[in-house]
């Protein structure tokens, strides 16, 4: 995670509109899918090229985004949203983070556009019901991720994150596990726990965990941890110490250390800073992108 990362609503519609000969660069982390809903673009990047016609949708990949340029003549509007694997604690388990993150650095491709009509477009379209909740909204973006991304998760599905890492039989059988591990249990889970699981000695657990994960048990832990006090500290009321409590720390005063220490400033000081960049004109902003 980076310190100086602008925390961003997740799986949240917003909206983006570019003068005639406009150029929009996400800087969102994750995959970023946007919708044009009026006018006219291009897709640009350094594989290929693409028209973006109105009501047609493009999907960005992690990493390796390419730009829109709107039209010359009469501008595009947009409205996009971003997921993030990394914040999808409760849904994608830490073997298939591992896929989408090595999937991510592989993938050279342009682009995917989904022409207007096309049953993704259409799909996005719908989120734009206003008499959806932000929890539809929300399962609606999901599964629009899942169905343009399923194709890659089911190759790691096959058993490629297991192959291409295990020589051995401890890490054979930490890779399948993470595979099937929901990345919410890292929230309360002992090394012990985990040296039980994968039956070799906490030493060799250590090491090999990292060669899997690409980082340390401890480090990966707080990684998630900290991800989930975010979502928390920025989208409940709940005290800090009941925040740190849920995120897996056991000590408040632990928590307070490690957040600042990540972010640079105290739970409390990093909630009220995103509540301050985040003002009612958005959630009235957003409401009118849902009546459009």
């Amino acid at each position: 995670m980076n310190p100086k990362h602008v925390f961003e609503p997740h799986l949240v519609i917003k909206h983006v509109s570019l003068p005639p000969g406009g150029e929009w660069r996400p800087d969102s982390p994750g995959w970023v899918f946007a919708r044009m809903t009026a006018g006219h673009a291009y897709a640009m990047h350094t594989v290929e090229n693409q028209l973006l016609e109105t009501g047609s949708v493009i999907a960005f990949p992690w990493l390796d985004r390419g730009y829109v340029r709107a039209s010359q003549l009469d501008g595009a509007s947009l409205h996009f949203f971003q997921v993030e694997p990394e914040r999808l604690v409760g849904l994608v388990t830490l073997g298939e983070q591992q896929f989408l993150r090595a999937a991510a650095r592989r993938n050279q491709c342009s682009p995917r556009v989904f022409r207007a009509g096309h049953h993704v477009s259409e799909r996005f379209k719908n989120c734009s019901n206003p008499k959806l909740s932000p929890f539809s909204i929300r399962l609606q973006l999901l599964e629009i991720f899942t169905e343009v991304i399923g194709g890659e998760l089911n190759g790691g599905a096959n058993g490629r994150t297991a192959s291409t890492v295990s020589t051995t039989d401890a890490r054979t059988r930490m890779a399948e596990l993470l595979k099937e591990m929901p990345a919410a249990a890292l929230l309360d889970l002992t090394l012990n726990e985990l040296v039980t699981q994968v039956q070799c000695t906490p030493r060799h657990v250590s090491r090999v965990f990292n060669e899997v994960v690409g980082m340390s048990f401890r480090k990966k832990q707080s990684e998630v941890r900290l991800l989930r006090a975010q979502e928390l500290l920025a989208t409940t009321e709940s005290k800090v110490l009941e925040v740190a409590m849920e995120s897996g720390f056991q000590s408040v005063s632990l928590f307070n250390l490690m957040f600042k220490r990540r972010f640079g400033l105290t739970p409390g000081r990093w909630r009220e800073r995103v509540r301050a960049n985040n003002p009612a004109k958005r959630r009235i902003h957003r409401a009118s992108i849902l009546k459009a």
